[in-house]
């Protein structure tokens, strides 16, 4: 099966729109048309927030109707399945120490299907730091203390490394001191510290902040990247692990298909793919979604799992509370670039990197090896240099190189920011 969403580039073929994807959903729907039926609740969005109130309606024998604008599940987080290796075109690490994700691992005995994303047992031991002045080769040894030493820097608000500002990271409730840095951005503190950051760690802490943010460095709140650090520990080791370190060996497509599945087997989900919604109308007799076709599907509620860049896409009557609409109004900042590249170096299985500020790919890092026995090298960019890689090829590849020379094999991403049931990354 394949999706229409993503693209894939080789020498041979040029550039081709569409993947293979176990996500992808045949057939796309089954509604019946000659039954009119109203259901108790309808979710609007297959990525994994749709997928779970979906699965937990349906067992508690609810009739539910999932309507994905798609033509897979996963939304944001899913991957591709080209010559047996999953490239992960979206949402791709998981950890123990994210709660909600590792219940559901849990739930379906996932836990012995994850794998460590890079092996610096293999090919050279390489950090590449490229800026405006040129390349440095380094060991993985002096990256790791560059990034914390910068890190921890960057961090050190309370003296404690944000643990006394930021005590307990799970609630939502923030100590006053805490809240005050939501005035501030992730330039703005960069700017107090700056007289204490080496070069290197200059460089280090802007790549992965925007990294981490796919916003620019004047959009990246201070208060939300400190909300991370905690989350992960407060160290850098912290931030390896929960966010860059393991992942699913099958994809995160593996990982979706097991609450599709659960759901459809209790008889009571419908499911309309290739459905964009156009309005939502809530009445007291219940609420009416209309797909931009014209097909009409009413229920006594509605759960939007739309992703937040998108809301004003859709017509709400009565409108989205005041609070909701101005979110959607202003959007999140994420606009990252993620593009994968299965390359013929061998060496290069232990490669990480930086280029930064002028590559339009600032960071990168080798995250497995296929079938055919190639390197897999995922790379990302951020706003600060944005592009869209499908409109210029050699463009894309000329950003590529300028992570690490590589002889290309392969190349797919998928585009968040021109994805209309997305405007945005994860």
């Amino acid at each position: 099966m394949s999706s229409r969403d993503g693209y894939s580039w080789t020498q041979a073929q040029g550039l081709k729109a569409g993947v293979p994807c176990i996500g992808a959903i045949q057939p796309p729907t089954n509604v019946n048309p000659t039954t009119p039926q109203t259901f108790d609740v309808v979710v609007v969005g297959a990525g994994y927030c749709g997928l779970t109130a979906a699965r937990d309606a349906s067992l508690s024998g609810l009739k539910v109707l999932l309507v994905e604008g798609r033509d897979r599940i996963g939304g944001r987080s899913w991957s591709s399945n080209i010559g047996g290796y999953p490239f992960e075109m979206g949402g791709t690490w998981v950890y123990w120490g994210q709660p909600n994700v590792w219940r559901e691992i849990m739930r379906y005995q996932m836990q012995d299907e994850l794998e460590v994303s890079y092996d610096f047992t293999k090919g050279i031991n390489k950090f590449i730091l490229t800026n405006a002045e040129g390349s440095q080769k380094l060991t993985h040894d002096e990256e790791d203390a560059i990034m914390e030493s910068g890190l921890c820097k960057l961090v050190d608000v309370d003296g404690h490394l944000g643990k006394n500002i930021m005590p307990f990271p799970h609630s939502a409730t923030f100590t006053p001191e805490a809240l005050e840095y939501d005035r501030v951005s992730v330039a703005d503190r960069i700017a107090e510290i700056k007289d204490s950051l080496t070069p290197n760690e200059r460089i280090g802490v802007e790549a992965f902040v925007l990294l981490c943010s796919g916003g620019t460095l004047e959009t990246t709140s201070f208060f939300e990247f400190l909300h991370w650090w905690a989350l992960s520990e407060y160290s850098y080791d912290g931030c390896i692990r929960y966010l860059v370190k393991y992942k699913f060996r099958g994809g995160q497509s593996t990982f979706a298909t097991r609450f599709f599945r659960e759901a459809l087997a209790t008889g009571n989900l419908t499911y309309a793919f290739n459905s964009p919604v156009a309005s939502v109308g809530d009445a007291k007799d219940g609420v009416t979604v209309a797909t931009r076709d014209g097909r009409r599907f009413t229920a006594a509620k509605m759960i939007s799992a739309m992703p937040l860049n998108v809301l004003n896409c859709v017509e709400f009557n009565p409108p989205l509370m005041a609070g909701k609409k101005t979110a959607a109004d202003t959007g999140h900042v994420n606009q990252c670039i993620k593009v994968h590249a299965e390359v013929r170096n061998a060496e290069l299985r232990s490669y990480t990197g930086i280029s930064y500020p002028n590559n339009r790919l600032c960071y990168a890092l080798a995250d497995g090896t296929t079938p055919a026995g190639n390197t897999h090298i995922v790379s990302f960019g951020g706003q600060h240099n944005h592009f869209h890689p499908e409109e210029d090829m050699q463009v894309t590849l000329n950003a590529l190189q300028g992570l690490v020379p590589m002889d290309i094999e392969r190349v797919v991403f998928h585009n968040w920011s021109k994805d209309e049931f997305a405007k945005g990354a994860w």
